[in-house]
């Protein structure tokens, strides 16, 4: 699973990163959701920063999936279907855009382990951001899953390519519902914004063919952080001024784009959880959660 031919080691990558005004620009855009979008001198919204601090590689750098190739930072890990599956954030001090941050970024950790589908690798990534101050602002913890493909599902099981171009924009993609909570609307034309705005290249978020026949899945996959971002950013909509101090987000299913969602939120003792509920329904659990804790 983790290729031992290779050398290699765990090393930390210092750069020094401008909280880019353009992408934030770009989610603001993307969510459409009538809130003011964020200019430079204003508090960066909880998890934006995975917009903000976006990272393109070298286009010789990107492996057969879209990623770059893994053995220089990530480790050389042989199974090739890669997840984000979740993790925590704590936020000690606001970022702001246009701001320049200092990243600090470290694997913690890389465990092989025995799945209820095989073989996997769980790879935790530590990430630390400074503020104009020099101070911890942001201290991140990723956790990345990494596992075989699975076969290619039948052409019967899955929509077509001509289903797929009959998508059209369906708008802003958090919708509120007249229950209190709120519809996920996806689309490829999302995704592919999302991909941009975040400098994802992973082919499962906007190549079909790759997708559904290489990778097995039903159809293109929406991104895992796409959706926590959406969780989160129910908070900003609903209006609470309390600011969030820490949260944790735990995906546990893909969502495909153009599949039916929606989200839930429940206050609990100092926090609220929201989760994303699929088409197989609250019986089934949440395709993703997230665990917000507020400040005193």
């Amino acid at each position: 699973m983790v290729d031992t031919s290779t050398v290699w080691e765990p090393h930390t990558v210092v750069t020094d990163e401008l909280i880019d005004p353009t992408p934030v620009a770009a989610l603001a855009s993307i969510f459409d959701d009538g809130l003011p979008t964020p200019l430079p001198g204003d508090e960066l919204p909880p998890l934006w920063h995975w917009v903000a601090l976006p990272r393109w590689a070298e286009s010789s750098q990107l492996s057969v999936d879209g990623h770059p190739f893994r053995g220089s930072f990530l480790p050389p890990i042989e199974l090739p279907r890669r997840m984000f599956a979740g993790g925590s954030v704590e936020f000690r001090a606001p970022l702001h855009v246009g701001d320049t941050t200092r990243r600090e970024s470290r694997v913690e950790s890389v465990t092989e382990k025995d799945g209820r589908s095989g073989k996997l690798v769980l790879v935790t990534v530590a990430t630390t951001l400074h503020g104009s101050d020099g101070e911890p602002a942001v201290i991140e913890h990723q956790n990345l899953i990494y596992r075989d493909a699975a076969a290619p599902s039948d052409a019967r099981d899955r929509p077509s390519p001509d289903a797929a171009s009959a998508f059209v924009p369906s708008g802003a993609p958090v919708v509120a519902r007249d229950d209190g909570g709120w519809d996920l609307r996806t689309d490829p034309t999302l995704l592919m914004r999302f991909s941009a705005a975040t400098a994802n290249t992973h082919r499962i978020h906007y190549d079909w063919p790759y997708a559904t026949g290489v990778e097995g899945y039903p159809g293109l996959v929406v991104h895992g952080p796409l959706m926590s971002l959406a969780l989160a950013e129910t908070h900003r909509l609903s209006g609470d001024s309390r600011a969030i101090s820490s949260l944790s987000h735990r995906n546990s299913a893909p969502l495909f784009c153009g599949q039916d969602a929606w989200l839930r939120s429940e206050d609990s003792d100092g926090g609220r959880t929201v989760s994303l509920i699929g088409p197989r329904g609250l019986d089934a659990g949440p395709h993703t959660s997230i665990d917000l804790q507020f400040a005193d």
